[in-house]
């Protein structure tokens, strides 16, 4: 996955979590440093960001879209 606009434009990583009710992710790398001197992750608009490979290994997720009969391609990386 890839951020492409925004504050953390460029960066790349793996979604660690996913917040569906505010359409949000959160990814590996992109945190903030509080005052406090800690670090906490910070989220992303799910817009702002390119899916560039596809974790295919879930079985529920590759009979998806065998259903829905979208074939993956290069880039989702299968």
């Amino acid at each position: 996955m890839k951020i492409v606009r925004g504050d953390f434009a460029g960066i790349e990583g793996k979604i660690t979590k996913i917040d569906t009710h505010r359409q949000r992710l959160f990814v590996e790398g992109v945190t903030r440093e509080k005052v406090a001197g800690t670090s906490t992750n910070v989220s992303v608009h799910a817009s702002k960001v390119l899916l560039t490979k596809l974790n295919l290994e879930d079985k529920w997720r590759a009979e998806s879209l065998k259903l829905t009969g979208t074939k993956p391609t290069a880039e989702t990386g299968a």
